[in-house]
């Protein structure tokens, strides 16, 4: 049997493992339950993916990610290793096939949602395969008190009865002392090896500022430190103009949310890994199996929902062991929009009731009916239809998702209808015309013989495949037959896919879940009052305060984050300032940006002396964010 290094330099080309990681691959080995609490950036897919390929049959996989699974099967598959997963919206006849296949195919991996393995049929076929070793990714989701509890990640424990000679493995990046022991009882583990990798990024500087203009500020951030940079924003909409308000002042500039297509996406996630774009500006949709080591900065512009998140998307910065910036920006504002955004959203049980009877409504979805159908859907449709807010729509749908009763793939899609609306003789006569478009036309005709008698539904990544082009020349010769009206040319984008995974029960469906949509609302209320308390706490450590909300204790400070620089800064004498200040002011009101340009000071000393002028009421705020003396 070849060893774990012989593995590991095999097929990922490392020499050595990173910390923990030898010790969980032997842990697994020996048989052992294993829990393993490695944050982000520690490489946790290695401790399941060597063992398993160490030894003969398959690693079963549990993971609620349907994007994270794509990427690990798409990587394993990448190295020769064979991998398939189970995601939703997989016909039952293709699943049998996919079984089969991992049954006498030699497959090594098989990943499969919770929500699969409540299947009992899906459940029988996975017993009888050869599975080595039991893993649990993400596992915070089997815990109430995690913040992405699932419900479905409850029944996993029931696996132990039909394995109970197969070790079980559960991974999670981010876990309160109280998540972890849910986990270990939840999941059955018998006499867990536990090992827990230190939150401490000793490298990354956490740094909290209150700015009154975050664009400025992020101007000063990227000029001082030109190197790779993300952006988090809590919408598509600041996505692009953030993005777009970057470049005008000369950065190169990207951006990235879940409403781009597969190809948009790839596109704007190479220029910027390829470093032809600088910044990358996006939402939270961004960040799953991205392990660029030279980011230097990650900048919060709104306050994040919860301290998991943050941790994880924070810690993408300086992976490579070199110092980087974690900076969250914030404003007078922001509490406000934050409790909009996160708190006044959360739907209740009436109107989860609700919603979920107008959209079964919507979908023409018989009581006792609709189990397994699928169906393309568009969010503010349907909100406009019913008259429903959108967040507290979508939250409430997402709550639906984690509950398994339905599947949300918000992958964006783009349904393409044609009809060629010419005789076949004139299209034969177009393409003798037209060489370069030939190949594509009759790449269509070939794949789609009835295109001329009716609307097609049209594939666009399988002509490009058969016709060796791009997608984007696909759609040029599209747009080129349209505009000549050969075709007759329908394109509609969709939000999402949703699955129904229940047969419509109205209120009984609702009822056995409401209890945990409750603790669940009351989890992140509890959750943004930590993200508050980290942003307004002026007087700690906050590299210690991220450590001590993971449960993690020491009593010393990091010596780097905005508070820690304040004690090692020289004591200045803020009353020449002061002065220079209150003479500008008796001329004019101003902004602090143009107070700084003016006094040639820092920010942070700008923003210090207006805050003392303004609580010994010297100052007042106008309107327009203008400084002016108290008369």
């Amino acid at each position: 049997m070849p060893t774990a290094l012989e593995i590991l330099q095999k097929y990922w080309q490392h020499n050595t493992f990173r910390s923990l990681q030898n010790e969980i691959i032997d842990s697994v080995l020996s048989g052992h339950d294993t829990f393993a609490l490695m944050p982000t950036g520690g490489g946790k897919s290695i401790c399941f993916q060597v063992p398993a390929l160490m030894n003969e049959g398959v690693c079963l996989v549990v993971s609620p990610l349907v994007a994270l699974m794509k990427d690990q099967v798409a990587n394993l598959q990448k190295r020769g290793i064979k991998a398939i997963a189970l995601t939703g919206g997989i016909k039952s006849d293709e699943i049998i096939d996919l079984l089969d296949n991992c049954q006498y195919g030699n497959y090594k991996f098989l990943y499969v949602s919770p929500e699969r393995l409540q299947s009992d049929w899906i459940l029988d076929r996975i017993k009888n395969l050869p599975i080595n070793l039991i893993t649990i990714d993400e596992a915070h989701c089997v815990s109430q008190w995690g913040h992405d509890f699932r419900p479905a990640y409850l029944k996993i424990s029931e696996l132990k009865k039909h394995f109970p000679k197969i070790p079980f493995l559960a991974l999670t990046a981010t876990a309160t002392p109280r998540v972890k022991e849910d986990i270990i009882t939840e999941l059955g583990m018998q006499h867990p090896v536990q090992f827990e990798k230190s939150f401490a990024r000793k490298n990354i500087a956490y740094m909290v500022f209150e700015v009154e203009d975050k664009l400025f500020r992020i101007e000063q951030i990227l000029k001082k430190n030109p190197q790779p940079s993300i952006i988090y924003v809590r919408n598509r909409k600041s996505c692009l103009e953030i993005s777009s308000q970057l470049q005008t002042l000369g950065f190169r500039s990207t951006y990235y949310h879940g409403g781009l297509t597969s190809r948009e996406k790839d596109k704007n996630m190479q220029l910027w890994m390829e470093e032809k774009a600088q910044v990358i500006v996006a939402t939270n949709a961004f960040g799953m199996g991205i392990d660029k080591p030279n980011v230097k900065t990650v900048i919060h512009i709104q306050l994040p929902e919860n301290m998991e998140n943050y941790y994880q998307e924070a810690g993408r910065s300086g992976r490579n062991g070199e110092k980087a910036f974690a900076v969250l920006l914030t404003g007078k504002t922001d509490l406000i929009q934050a409790e909009s955004q996160f708190i006044k959203v959360l739907p209740d049980k009436t109107f989860l009731t609700t919603m979920y009877i107008k959209l079964c409504n919507y979908f023409q979805i018989a009581y006792g009916e609709g189990i397994n159908e699928e169906f393309m859907f568009n969010l503010n449709h349907f909100c406009h239809k019913y008259d429903f807010p959108a967040l507290k729509t979508f939250n409430a749908m997402r709550f639906l998702d984690g509950q398994g009763i339905i599947t949300l793939s918000q992958e964006f899609s783009e349904k393409i209808t044609l009809q060629f609306i010419i005789p076949s003789k004139e299209v034969i006569r177009y393409t003798s015309l037209n060489p370069n478009d030939e190949e594509i036309i009759l790449t269509i005709l070939r794949t789609y013989p009835g295109v001329y008698e009716m609307q097609t539904a049209f594939n666009l990544p399988l002509i490009a495949k058969k016709s060796h082009h791009s997608e984007a020349e696909v759609l040029g010769v599209l747009h080129k037959l349209k505009d000549k009206e050969i075709i007759e040319y329908h394109s509609k984008n969709n939000d999402a896919v949703l699955i129904f995974n229940e047969i419509r029960e109205d209120e009984l469906t609702i009822n056995k879940v409401s209890k945990h949509l409750s603790r669940q609302n009351e989890l992140k209320k509890e959750q943004l009052q930590s993200v508050l308390k980290y942003v307004a706490e002026k007087n700690s450590c906050k590299s210690k305060m991220i450590l001590d909300y993971f449960g993690e204790k020491t009593t010393v400070n990091c010596g780097i984050c905005s508070y820690c620089i304040t004690l090692t800064k020289p004591k200045k004498d803020f009353n020449a300032l002061s002065k220079k200040i209150i003479d500008l002011l008796q001329i004019e009101g101003l902004s602090s940006r143009e107070i700084q340009n003016k006094t040639k000071n820092t920010a942070d000393d700008i923003i210090f002396v207006l805050q003392q002028l303004l609580e010994d009421d010297f100052l007042i705020i106008q309107k327009n964010n203008k400084y002016t003396l108290k008369t």
